[in-house]
């Protein structure tokens, strides 16, 4: 969890974008969580956004009780959460605003709205279509630093890695089109292993996994 931790900093320094790929029960929560922690100690006071499956928005608050119980938790779900200006208001005066992948979509124009300090995909194979309102939605977010958690960052395809990697560092790896070309048709269709070992060359500084 140090190196984990460790990793998530370095490149957040640089404002590079992390996927980290732990397995699950290897402490992906506590990790973020401490780089949020890091992050306030050193002054920052943007709030980060955390979307997540609503099956464990429950976990998140739980994990950050217990661990980082000076980081300020608001929850975005239900027929009476915030929107627009008020949203905005309430938001500045927490440190983490954890929401679902389905408000993601439905509430993009009132999330949009903010600079977050930083914005974090939990079980980031939601996004693993980029087509989809949720992905299009996440990719479009501003914020300062972006971090994606999964233990399955390529659940079917190869082509899902793109849509991570597109979140994370935008253009790594070129174009949709250009990646369908160079990486996803050899290694998919061909077994090109030249294509699988440049790919893994490109992404492996931005992917850490541990089994």
């Amino acid at each position: 969890q140090v190196r984990g931790f460790s990793w998530l900093a370095f490149l957040r320094q640089y404002g590079l974008g992390a996927c980290l790929a732990d397995d699950m029960g290897l402490g992906k929560t506590i990790q973020a969580l401490a780089l949020i922690q890091k992050d306030r100690e050193a002054g920052a006071d943007r709030p980060v956004l955390l979307v997540c499956p609503l099956s464990v928005v429950s976990n998140w608050k739980k994990e950050a009780e217990r661990f980082t119980p000076g980081l300020s938790l608001m929850v975005h779900h239900g027929l009476d959460r915030k929107k627009t200006a008020a949203f905005k208001r309430s938001a500045a005066k927490h440190t983490v605003v954890v929401t679902s992948y389905a408000l993601l979509a439905r509430d993009f124009e009132t999330l949009r709205n903010i600079r977050w300090g930083g914005v974090i995909l939990d079980e980031a194979q939601n996004v693993k279509n980029p087509q989809t309102n949720q992905a299009r939605a996440a990719r479009a977010i501003k914020a300062d630093y972006r971090i994606a958690l999964t233990g399955t960052p390529v659940e079917n395809h190869v082509g899902e890695l793109w849509s991570i990697m597109e979140f994370l560092n935008p253009g790594l790896l070129g174009s949709q089109t250009d990646f369908k070309r160079q990486f996803f048709i050899p290694i998919q269709f061909g077994g090109d292993k030249q294509a699988a070992e440049r790919l893994s060359r490109i992404t492996k500084p931005f992917v850490l996994r541990r089994l």
